[in-house]
């Protein structure tokens, strides 16, 4: 998953706008439009469509790179939220800090994907995440990932569960997703 995109409106196959119609339908990552179209129409066009920023060329890298520099300032502090640093759940604990994952004081190793999926349920913790949420909060949005997330999530269960077929911590919605449980 990208920190921010860099999007050209000029592109061969589509036009610029349309992917960003796309990227906004699915996400807020950071979007800065660098394009030759230079009409204010244009520009407010893209800018009304969830565009962060838009950069006429030529441009100088400098003015670019302050511009990239702001765009992630702006998407970190809306993400900020209140700091949590720690999860936990029964005998479950994840420290998003240190990015350990411990089960009655025993530290579990998780691959990355597999961190990255828990942490994003425990995140949303309570919540029904589906299936197509989480593989595109993990792959992207163009990953068609079912079977790939029903391995992880057997994975993550051997791990976390005392009995994986009867899960405390991680409740399957069938047909729907996956829900982290809530104290």
């Amino acid at each position: 998953m990208p920190d921010l995109i860099l999007l050209d409106l000029g592109l061969p196959d589509i036009d610029g706008v349309e992917i960003l119609k796309q990227f906004r339908a699915w996400s807020e990552i950071p979007i800065i439009i660098v394009s030759a179209r230079g009409h204010e129409r244009e520009k407010v066009e893209a800018l009304d469509l969830g565009a962060d920023d838009y950069v006429t060329k030529p441009f100088g890298t400098h003015e670019l790179l302050a511009r990239i520099r702001t765009a992630l300032r702006h998407s970190k502090k809306a993400d900020a939220g209140p700091p949590v640093s720690v999860f936990s759940i029964g005998d479950l604990r994840l420290d998003y800090e240190r990015r350990t994952v411990s089960l009655t004081d025993k530290e579990i190793h998780l691959t990355p994907i597999e961190y990255k999926i828990l942490v994003l349920l425990s995140r949303h913790a309570g919540r029904v995440l589906t299936h197509d949420f989480i593989i595109r909060q993990v792959w992207g949005p163009y990953a068609n990932e079912n079977q790939t997330l029903r391995v992880n999530m057997a994975n993550i269960r051997r791990k976390l569960e005392r009995n994986p077929a009867a899960p405390r911590y991680i409740i399957t919605e069938v047909g729907v997703g996956y829900r982290m449980a809530e104290e």
